[in-house]
């Protein structure tokens, strides 16, 4: 409790470091920023709801970069300039859920010199309904009128099948609001079509993005944000019960979300075919094992 939680977070950022080790100039490099809130970490008697915390999770690499505490999931657009500040973005794609998808943000991200997939919703109304027109429009004559790509995918897990339809095209040189956005090139848009039993649903989500053309790179950008729920967060609430964590003092709430995450790092970089929780169980057990997750040579 006595730790502040940045530069605690900073006595690790070598080791993160190493452990991303060297990316090729082909190879995709996506940094996800989503919140969670620690559901039973709320304190009634002082005023207190949740902690939220929001992470910002290297897909690719399976390593939690930083992370930024708020008190309320509103304070979300506020952290995610600052947790930007924190990280290195060079040459990184940055997926952000709709509640980042704002101006200020993109620009920060191409400063920082990397690229921005932002979903879009009615938070940003004006562009948000000019997106849907000019899609919508187009989508009806199969897109004659203008350069659009397309990739189609399917996927099958817990009793699901999806299937995934992609479609990128660049942004509209009168597309309302244009340029204030810096760097946005492409609009992209997400079908997305899932048969669970006899049970058929559908949705369709809309993108802004500084990325060029290229259908199945923003494919896997779209993929790799859904990555941060399925893998940091269901992991942390699963393996780490996290939602279970009733600490109240938000240093030490703060201090022990950033070790959580830290271990999910290290256990993900361990190569064989155990889950997280199996690594963990043996890292407990095994002093060798422990030793490898933690990088230190055993003879």
């Amino acid at each position: 409790m006595t730790l502040k939680p940045a530069a605690f977070q900073r006595c690790f950022e070598c080791w993160i470091k190493r452990l991303s080790g060297k990316r090729t100039e082909s190879e995709l490099d996506v940094v996800a920023i989503d919140g969670k809130a620690v559901r039973r970490s709320h304190d009634r008697a002082a005023g207190l709801g949740p902690l939220f915390l929001v992470s910002a999770w290297a897909v690719q690499r399976g390593i939690s970069l930083g992370q930024l505490a708020t008190e309320e999931k509103s304070n979300e657009i506020t952290a995610i300039p600052d947790l930007l500040d924190q990280i290195d973005i060079k040459k990184s794609v940055v997926t952000i859920d709709a509640a980042g998808c704002q101006k200020n943000i993109a620009a920060k991200i191409i400063d920082g010199h990397g690229d921005y997939v932002l979903a879009l919703k009615g938070n940003q109304g004006t562009l948000h309904d000019a997106v849907i027109d000019f899609v919508v429009r187009h989508m009806e004559n199969d897109f004659a009128n203008v350069v659009a790509r397309k990739h189609t995918e399917t996927a099958k897990g817990h009793g699901r099948e999806d299937k995934l339809i992609y479609y990128q095209l660049p942004v509209p040189d009168d597309l309302v609001g244009r340029k204030k956005w810096k760097g946005m090139q492409t609009i992209g848009v997400v079908i997305r079509m899932s048969e669970s039993g006899n049970r058929w649903t559908s949705d369709v989500r809309y993108y802004i993005s500084s990325l060029k053309l290229g259908v199945k790179r923003f494919a896997a950008c779209v993929r790799g944000h859904w990555g941060i729920e399925n893998t940091l967060h269901w992991c942390l609430d699963v393996t780490f019960r996290e939602d279970e964590n009733r600490v109240r003092n938000r240093v030490l709430g703060d201090n022990l979300a950033w070790l959580k995450r830290f271990a999910i790092s290290l256990l993900k970089q361990v190569d064989d075919k155990e889950s997280i929780a199996m690594r963990r169980r043996m890292a407990g057990w095994n002093p060798e094992f422990l030793a490898k997750v933690l990088g230190i040579p055993t003879t």
